[in-house]
């Protein structure tokens, strides 16, 4: 088997038509030996800033010594990078000899795993295998019953900042898309919740309580802002000062709170991670895609704001970052999400937009969007490739900033648009 067709196989496999469950996933790693019960973990549910707090968390734990794995979703630029192993992608040939692994074992079940359910499997064999001494765990899609909650109790259970975001699956109230979050929470596990929604924390304490896990909300009233430019963050958090972050956007010290409430948990668990571990593993953290500057002068902007919640605290970025600019924004959004909320907190800062249609079958056409915002009072034009999008938006800028703002799913390619460029 080659890489290319490990990759064509876990593709192949679709989520449509699947009963939304554990079994299938409890069934796939039982044949393959139970690799998570070797694992500890932490787990990350959450709307918006999962993926940031990961790869804080991650970042910081190699710092302390420890031998990381790293599970996310989705991927910038190549596939292995939603499993990596202290900071490092999976190797292709390591790939390819789980999936031929794997394979078999999933193709021998009567009910087939679906993608996600297999990269669950491919991550778990591949940490156990490489023994890793804590793996942190992206949650895919809410917590109850996503594929990776098959999970005995991890070391910690992370909430992230919540949000209205895949109400379909999840909604239709913020309680409802709490409760399944709040699903990763196990019998005696600590917790730590991002709080600040009344009705979503209710349902976390109530969870926590009923299986006696002990509660920690970040008490961000001692999060202290200290500078900020396009060359990072300085903050300061409960008791720690001068801490530094690469990462740019406004809300990223609220994550950072959020991984040190964590990490504070796990070091009372016998857990050896110093406060130099801490501010160094900030310090050096890497998270592509997430209010990233790609070009300093003229300005152009990445980052994967997927859904209204996520938006609001971009845009509050973009205006503390670039006082008074107006953007050319190039745009592809998912037709599952919240689009004409998130065009609407744009628009005020919008010069014009450029819109493309990510790599991904759900992403709205670029000529439906470009249509969509003019309805809503905008000027669009769409683009028809991802590299034409980023000329296009270049050219309409004219010497002023850019931003690329939608989804994850279109970052790798806008990244090495400009890696040609260079």
């Amino acid at each position: 088997m080659t890489y290319e067709q490990a990759l064509d196989y876990i593709h192949a496999i679709h989520w449509q038509g699947h009963k939304p469950g554990l079994e299938r996933t409890q069934t796939l790693l039982e044949a393959l030996g139970r690799p998570q019960d070797k694992l500890r973990f932490v787990h990350i549910a959450g709307t918006n800033g999962k993926g940031s707090t990961a790869a804080m968390l991650d970042s910081c734990l190699r710092q302390a010594g420890y031998k990381t794995g790293l599970f996310t979703s989705p991927f910038i630029n190549r596939f292995n990078e939603r499993i990596q192993i202290d900071g490092q992608p999976i190797p292709d040939q390591d790939l390819v000899r789980l999936v031929e692994r794997v394979q078999p074992v999933a193709q021998a079940m009567t009910d087939l795993p679906t993608e996600f359910e297999l990269i669950t499997a491919l991550g778990m064999l591949y940490f156990a295998q490489q023994h890793c001494d804590i793996v942190v765990l992206e949650v895919g899609l809410g917590g109850t019953l996503d594929s990776t909650n098959v999970i005995a109790a991890p070391e910690c259970a992370v909430i992230t900042a919540l949000g209205m975001d895949h109400i379909k699956e999840l909604g239709p109230t913020l309680a409802d898309i709490a409760a399944a979050k709040a699903g990763i929470i196990k019998p005696s596990c600590p917790v730590v919740s991002y709080g600040g929604e009344p009705e979503a924390d209710k349902v976390i304490a109530d969870v926590a309580r009923a299986r006696h896990a002990p509660l920690s909300v970040v008490d961000f009233g001692r999060l202290h802002r200290t500078s900020a430019s396009l060359d990072g963050l300085v903050f300061d958090f409960d008791g720690m000062e001068g801490l530094t972050l690469p990462l740019l956007a406004s809300y990223q010290p609220r994550n950072a709170a959020v991984a040190i409430t964590a990490l504070r948990v796990l070091r009372n668990r016998g857990w050896d991670i110093p406060d130099e571990a801490i501010r160094q593993g900030l310090a050096q953290v890497s998270w592509p895609g997430r209010f990233e500057l790609l070009r300093r002068d003229p300005p152009f902007l990445l980052d994967g704001s997927h859904n209204a919640h996520g938006m609001r605290a971009t845009v509050a970025s973009l205006r503390e970052r670039f006082p008074g600019e107006k953007f050319v924004f190039l745009i592809s959004i998912m037709a599952d999400k919240d689009s004409d909320d998130m065009l609407k907190l744009l628009l005020p800062l919008a010069k014009c937009f450029v819109t493309v249609t990510a790599p991904s079958p759900r992403a709205i056409p670029a000529a439906d969007l470009a249509a969509q915002i003019t309805a809503l009072g905008g000027v669009a034009e769409a683009a028809d490739t991802i590299p034409a999008g980023v000329h296009r938006a270049d050219a309409l800028a004219d010497g002023g900033p850019v931003a690329a703002l939608g989804t994850l799913y279109f970052s790798g390619p806008v990244r090495l648009t400009f890696s040609e460029k260079k």
